[in-house]
């Protein structure tokens, strides 16, 4: 037991730093955990980090979030799993709820030039990302083919379900094409979930997606019913943050539980803060005109978008690391993974490129931070600061 505490709070306190420094978005998360838990801390090797996010990318809700959510269930069980969304949630979390609260007199969070900045950042660390994963995870001709068409489908389409078609199709096509393979030598891991637990979790996961709409009209409960609208957000949204901005707006604007310029500004806020984009539902909660806000409605809307990814990750999880054994599911897996890196690709255009670099400047400032972490090989949080301090005094209008 004390193994397994400890074990928890070194999760917690791994993923804090990155909650404190994740700039960029999901695509820029994954490259933040592979470098700290593959490459630096040597949690799990290459293969199995590469599953881990194949199996997120299938699952709907925040995918960067679930990758952390499995890494720390992966390490210390359910305390782990905890441990990861806590420390990688509760910096952003905090500071939206308190951005909330008192946003009358903080007015912007950040400059634009420090925005523009972490932008930029944003650009270096998804292109040293997309670098290292297609080294490792495309070796082949074949699977470079399978990147580049889901990265040319995806920017031709941007749609989540084309997303996870383009997904369905490399993993059919790579138990076609590409070989079986006896299983890599390295480090087993196993799940800490059983199937039966894991079975339960599902039941779990379903009784509140169709629950928690009837409870909430037939109690009208304030309460009850947020919980409902952020509960069934990150239950069925594809496609990570920025896909479920159209939802939210639609359930929370018409109705008045949330101004629409509170709404925008907040989501804007989300942007220039470190961690998942889905603690924008901190704010909503926080800013909410009917039923609990402040700390206890931001809470509430934090722990509802995203309890669904905890029980899919905990449903999910033994059968994949089951299925991951068998010669014809590797195979397939490598498809997957090729058409993953295509994704990161398309995902490194449109929206990183095409919204952070708006000009030479911005250009030459994602070009020495791309340098830094090449070359220099300082580290990520390092790079991101050093950005914003450059664009607060070079990218500022």
């Amino acid at each position: 037991m004390m193994a397994e505490q400890f074990s928890a709070w070194a999760v917690f306190w791994a993923f804090l730093r990155l909650g404190l420094t994740a700039f960029g978005g999901p695509v820029a998360h994954l490259a933040y955990f592979r470098e700290e838990f593959v490459i630096r801390r040597r949690w799990l090797d290459e293969r199995s980090y590469a599953d881990v996010v194949a199996l997120c990318q299938f699952l709907p809700g925040p995918a960067s979030s679930q990758v952390g959510m499995a890494l720390g269930m992966l390490r210390a069980g359910y305390r782990g799993a905890l441990a990861a969304w806590l420390g990688f949630t509760l910096p952003s979390a905090a500071l939206l709820i308190l951005l909330a609260i008192g946003l009358n007199t903080w007015g912007e969070a950040l400059a634009s030039g420090a925005l523009q900045g972490l932008k930029a950042a944003a650009v270096a660390v998804v292109a040293q990302a997309v670098w290292g994963m297609a080294r490792q995870w495309c070796p082949d001709a074949l699977r470079v083919i399978f990147m580049g068409l889901t990265a040319s489908v995806v920017l031709l389409a941007p749609s989540a379900w084309v997303q996870i078609g383009c997904l369905l199709l490399a993993g059919l096509a790579g138990m076609w094409w590409l070989p079986t393979t006896q299983a890599e030598n390295g480090p087993s891991v196993p799940s800490p979930v059983s199937t039966r637990a894991a079975t339960a979790w599902l039941g779990l996961f379903a009784t509140g997606l169709l629950g928690l709409p009837w409870l909430a009209s037939s109690l009208s409960i304030p309460a009850l019913q947020m919980a409902d609208a952020f509960y069934r957000a990150g239950a069925l949204v594809f496609g990570g943050g920025h896909v479920v901005l159209p939802l939210l707006q639609a359930e929370l604007v018409p109705t008045g539980w949330v101004d629409e310029k509170v709404f925008l500004a907040g989501y804007g806020a989300a942007q220039a803060v470190p961690g998942p984009l889905f603690t924008f539902a901190a704010f909503l909660g926080a800013s909410s005109l009917q039923g609990p806000t402040g700390w206890w409605g931001g809470g509430l809307a934090l722990v509802a978008i995203f309890l669904p990814s905890f029980l899919l990750v905990a449903g999910a999880l033994p059968f994949w690391v089951a299925l991951r054994n068998h010669a014809l599911a590797r195979s397939a897996l490598a498809g997957v993974n090729a058409a993953v890196v295509g994704l990161l690709l398309a995902a490194f255009f449109q929206p990183v490129w095409s919204s952070a670099i708006t000009g030479l400047r911005e250009l030459m400032v994602a070009l020495m931070a791309w340098g830094a972490l090449m070359y220099w090989r300082l580290p990520p949080w390092l790079v991101v600061l050093g950005c914003a301090a450059i664009g607060w005094a070079a990218l500022s209008r």
